[in-house]
């Protein structure tokens, strides 16, 4: 296995399962020294004690991305236990429902969507940033979605805010290379994750969800965490504001 990550201190939110997880094993794997983040207190303690078990250097932290201060807090508890902050990978977000159209999402399932995804994601990369120029510069990689480059009806709050994430990384990108700060995302199609569990636990829905992609198939989590780790790692030096897309096919048909 080879150590691309060796005695880097990476932060990883939504860890408890999923692509969050699997990139976390992977990074700790590769000799990184990983915080797992996440609002399931038990699920990402259960986590990191795993990775430990299996050789890894891990911790980890409840964070609440709705919340600036939780965020905060977690960049703390990652700096005071490793010494550094080098990279970050802003995973966590929520789905939204699927609404019969636009005209029935709610003021409140709005705010939800768009204060999660979005300002989550901006709540925590402003956290990690003055952490990641006391260490010289570092990656960030955020979770955008193949609904940051195409669209699906009923699905108006999730699209515009993975958009918004999609619009986020790009500024973000220009803004901090300067300091040595690349910031790029993957856009992640169906992947078999527990959010998208319930959705694919009809097998109808199942068939016609894979039917969808080029691929014919859904995507793995490992999957994403490889593309994570290709642009968290010193191979993607020249890569500034990209979105990365792993979703079989979807975003090109």
């Amino acid at each position: 296995m080879s150590q691309r990550f060796h005695e880097k201190v990476v932060i990883v939110t939504g860890a408890a399962g999923g692509i969050g997880l699997a990139a976390a094993r992977s990074f700790a794997a590769e000799g990184a020294r990983v915080v797992l983040a996440d609002r399931d207190v038990d699920g990402v303690e259960r986590a990191a004690v795993a990775i430990v078990a299996e050789g890894g250097i891990a911790s980890a932290v409840e964070v609440d991305i709705t919340d600036f201060a939780s965020c905060e807090r977690m960049v703390v508890h990652a700096v005071s236990t490793y010494g550094a902050l080098h990279i970050a990978f802003n995973n966590a977000g929520i789905p939204s429902g699927i609404s019969p159209s636009f005209e029935d999402i709610t003021v409140d399932e709005w705010q939800r969507v768009i204060g999660t995804n979005l300002s989550g994601t901006f709540y925590c990369m402003k956290a990690e940033t003055p952490a990641l120029k006391a260490a010289g510069g570092g990656a960030i990689v955020n979770t955008a979605s193949v609904m940051s480059l195409i669209a699906a009806p009923g699905m108006s709050s999730y699209v515009a805010s993975k958009h918004a994430v999609a619009g986020l990384t790009k500024a973000t990108a220009l803004d901090l290379v300067p300091y040595g700060i690349r910031v790029n995302a993957v856009c992640p199609g169906f992947i078999e994750t527990p959010m998208l569990a319930p959705v694919v636990a009809d097998e109808g829905v199942r068939r016609q969800i894979e039917g969808s992609a080029p691929a014919k198939r859904l995507g793995q989590p490992q999957e994403v965490a490889d593309a994570v780790l290709f642009l968290a790692s010193d191979s993607a030096d020249y890569i500034v504001g990209a979105l990365l897309s792993v979703d079989g096919g979807v975003a090109v048909l």
